[in-house]
């Protein structure tokens, strides 16, 4: 789980150095948009290895020996299994979770947050939770302890673990830090958050909280839409 700081003053500006997180973590290269196409494509590949064998060895025993079929749908159900364990493990990242903060703060928090946010975005707060962001990178779901990264086209969907490092906060106050973040330098955010999952939108979706599933809808379609271009000079 990565951890952001804290803070009540604007973060600075990609152009001005970044996050200051990124500073304790000289050994990863920051994340851009080949960097999240190489690691969908490493996900991809580490799932398929993880998943074939299953497959195959329920086919050759199944064509080998018809007997044996109860151990052939056993491996055939391992190989869905597998994925649906790391995709759980991804929707992880934003599933609710118990906060300190009293009924006021937590309020408090809410009338701050949606300040930061247009109606649409904490319209979809108030039903599921999560704040939505659009993003060069792609359209952001943003919880109090994690992220979901939903890439152009809808298909794939990025899980990352990253949180306010103070459980006092209230889930708001949580959400808020990590948008100011995001918008500081999303590639720096991108960078700092551990990647708990990356696999099909679907998937993803079907692993979280019923209430959160449309935020990952809207997100999807958003993420599907063409972007805006600029208006010519």
């Amino acid at each position: 789980m990565a951890d952001l700081v804290p803070t009540a003053v604007p973060r600075p500006s990609a152009a001005a150095g970044g996050l200051p997180e990124l500073a304790g973590m000289p050994w990863r290269r920051r994340v851009d948009d080949a960097r999240l196409r190489r690691a969908g494509r490493g996900w991809t590949v580490s799932t398929t290895a993880h998943v074939v064998p299953f497959l195959t060895a329920g086919t050759v025993l199944f064509l080998v020996e018809p007997l044996a079929t109860p151990v052939s749908l056993a491996c055939f159900a391992h190989a869905w299994i597998i994925p649906e364990l790391y995709a759980q493990r991804g929707a992880n990242v934003v599933r609710p979770k118990p906060t300190k903060a009293g009924a006021g703060p937590e309020a408090r928090a809410l009338g701050l947050l949606g300040d930061l946010v247009g109606h649409e975005a904490r319209d979809l707060h108030g039903e599921t939770g999560l704040i939505m962001e659009r993003g060069r990178l792609g359209v952001w779901l943003l919880g109090p302890a994690g992220a979901l990264l939903v890439r152009p086209g809808g298909r794939r969907t990025h899980c990352l673990c990253v949180r306010v490092n103070d459980p006092q906060l209230p889930s708001a106050d949580r959400i808020a830090h990590l948008l100011l973040a995001l918008r500081a330098d999303e590639e720096g955010f991108a960078t700092v958050a551990n990647q708990s999952f990356s696999g099909a939108t679907w998937r993803v979706r079907r692993r979280l909280a019923a209430v959160q599933r449309p935020a990952l809808k809207v997100a999807a379609a958003a993420a599907r839409a063409p972007r805006a271009s600029a208006d010519p000079a």
